[in-house]
């Protein structure tokens, strides 16, 4: 079912009926399977970017994709592109050096022969982030390795190209400062020794190439899998959460630059919708201190996350900067500000069966309800860990203006779980009704149950929970970010039960977040440090692991389509570490 409905897919795309035919060996004839072919319009389609660099906004405008697809045993691919133009190809096997291409005939047929890799740099470079970063010797301190991972791999790759070049030890502390600056808050007692691990390990790795880890090899059910991407945004934007909407449209958030991407990944129509500034909006909104040194910035409202309305099909958006929320409606075009003045940072948002609108709160501690009926806001304050987390989190606004003002953010201390800042992240409505969240400095999950407003918080046996997803049966599943692995909560008795990653190396992956195919029962994890998606089949406990066509892909948010298809973004903050240094609307369908 899912093989035709993509097949009608390709259809309203106007492909050509021929396709490329492909067959890929190495030097001495063998045969290349699984060789990654990516292929791209020798002179694509762009959204024009009259507007400072982005394209005028609410004019359509028409992108073309890049597909990906991969050889099967044989060595032998054959592929189709939606367009007939002439075409760019790269080939990428691990071991071999890339085969790139330019006016290829979209109907060619062609022998394509790889040159095998020998040089060790060459080799290593090929891995991805977290094969360096898993290098790392860090002494057996484990608690300073999983502050890296979830400190300083918060919004982009540890172990990329852009982070592991040479530095000195005084360059990595202005590195460090610049990034407690934007929001980063590793240990004050383990800032020295981090500096010292990231200096002395990268330079031996750069001079030792041969020690950089090898990544799982890639697995034989990628022959019937297919990645579609649509280069959105440039190098200054961070594409953060998407939505797949009803209407069949895909929307994404570009939290730099404040623009709603809406994309059609049929047609690949594209129209830009710009969020509501009121008067009196700073750039950088209630945080204008955070980003004053980056060098393109259009944000008032940091657009983070999307939900659609169950009853009209709204869409709700948090803008993190400020204490609003927007409401978008799809037909209409137009937007709608809801505005509370009880809390910081408007982060995740889903909407309930009666329509009510959930967020969390990341700064003040607190969780959001959005009553549409009586237009009413409610927030529900959760529990601190300590007094002095109660007086930090009073003492928000405060610091928030102190910083604002120039205060550096790395003279103030931080302790070994960041006391003051909780972080309340990811939320999910369950079939029952109740609404979980996660907090990801608080090593804690949580539920509200409307019917009664309770607030039940349960410590986690792991550290950083960062999103969270119910699936079918009510069971939550958290994406343990520094902890290489996903775990599913039981309700029922409280029990948790851990699931490695599959493309973990020495303990190290960054799973920002998962959403679960209720449907299939299934979990997809975006592994943001290893340049892929990973989906878990419940039943049998067998994962499929996915690479990803560009180097360094920070995955955002998932979302799940009816016929098995995910879509994501790439979004790294900022998105110049990107391979070709380009953001991108990522649709991929397994084949299966």
């Amino acid at each position: 079912m899912r093989k035709v409905f993509f097949a009608l897919t390709l259809g309203s795309l106007a492909v050509p009926a021929s396709a490329l035919d492909l067959h890929i060996s190495g030097p001495s004839g063998q045969a290349l399977a699984l060789a990654m072919v990516t292929l791209k319009a020798e002179r694509p389609l762009r959204a024009a970017g009259d507007d400072n660099g982005y394209p005028t906004e609410r004019t359509e405008q028409r992108i073309s994709p890049e597909i990906t697809g991969f050889a099967g045993p044989d060595g032998r691919l054959q592929i189709s592109y939606p367009e007939a133009v002439l075409l760019n190809l790269r080939v990428r096997v691990p071991g071999y050096q890339d085969l790139s291409q330019a006016g290829v005939a979209a109907d060619a047929q062609l022998h394509l022969s790889l040159k095998a890799e020998s040089d060790a740099t060459a080799l290593a470079a090929q891995q991805p982030a977290n094969a360096w970063f898993a290098a790392l010797d860090f002494g057996g301190d484990a608690q300073l390795k999983k502050t890296a991972l979830e400190q300083c791999g918060f919004c982009h790759q540890q172990g990329s190209f852009f982070m592991r070049r040479e530095r000195s030890a005084e360059e990595w502390q202005q590195v460090l400062e610049r990034m407690i600056g934007y929001g980063a808050r590793p240990a004050s007692d383990q800032q020295q020794k981090l500096i010292a691990v990231l200096q002395k390990g990268y330079t031996d790795l750069r001079q030792h190439p041969e020690k950089v880890l090898q990544a799982q090899p890639w697995q034989p059910q990628l022959a019937g899998t297919q990645i579609s991407e649509w280069p959105i945004g440039d190098p200054f934007s961070q594409m953060h959460d998407l939505l797949l909407h009803s209407n069949g449209k895909v929307y994404v958030g570009d939290n730099l630059q404040d623009r709603v991407w809406e994309i059609d990944p049929q047609t690949g129509q594209t129209v830009i919708y710009k969020t509501p500034v009121d008067q009196g909006d700073e750039i950088g909104g209630l945080f204008s201190g955070r980003l004053k040194t980056y060098p393109k910035l259009e944000t008032t409202a940091g657009i983070h996350s999307f939900a659609e309305s169950p009853k009209d099909g709204h869409i709700f958006i948090t803008p993190s900067l400020q204490q609003r929320l927007f409401e978008f409606d799809p037909v209409s075009k137009t937007f709608t500000t809801h505005y509370f003045d009880d809390g910081l940072y408007p982060h995740t948002v889903r909407i309930d069966a009666d329509d009510n609108v959930w967020f969390t709160l990341a700064l003040s501690n607190q969780i959001g309800r959005f009553d549409r009926r009586t237009k009413a806001f409610r927030t529900y304050g959760l529990p601190a860990r300590s007094t002095k987390e109660d007086v930090g989190l009073a003492l928000n606004n405060t610091v928030r203006k102190l910083m604002n003002w120039g205060l550096p953010m790395h003279w103030l201390p931080v302790d070994k779980r960041v006391s003051g800042m909780p972080l309340p992240y990811g939320i999910d409505v369950a079939p029952d009704g109740r609404v979980w969240f996660a907090r990801l400095h608080a090593d804690s999950i949580g539920v509200i149950d409307p019917k009664t407003d309770s607030v039940t918080v349960i410590d986690t046996p792991f550290q950083g929970p960062r999103r969270l997803r119910a699936d079918a049966v009510g069971d939550v599943w958290i994406a343990a970010f520094p902890e290489a692995k996903i775990v599913r909560y039981h309700p029922a008795d409280g029990s948790f039960h851990d699931y490695p990653l599959p493309t973990a190396l020495n303990g190290v992956e960054t799973p920002y977040s998962l959403n679960v195919d209720r449907a299939r029962q299934q979990v997809w994890v975006t592994g943001t440090a290893s340049d892929s998606l990973l989906r878990l089949d419940i039943a049998s406990g067998a994962w499929r692991i996915f690479p990803l066509p560009r180097k360094v892909t920070f995955t955002r948010d998932i979302e799940i389509a009816a016929d098995g298809r995910v879509f994501t973004s790439n979004g790294a903050f900022p998105s110049w570490q990107i391979e070709d240094g380009q953001p991108t609307l990522i649709e991929l369908n397994p084949g299966d």
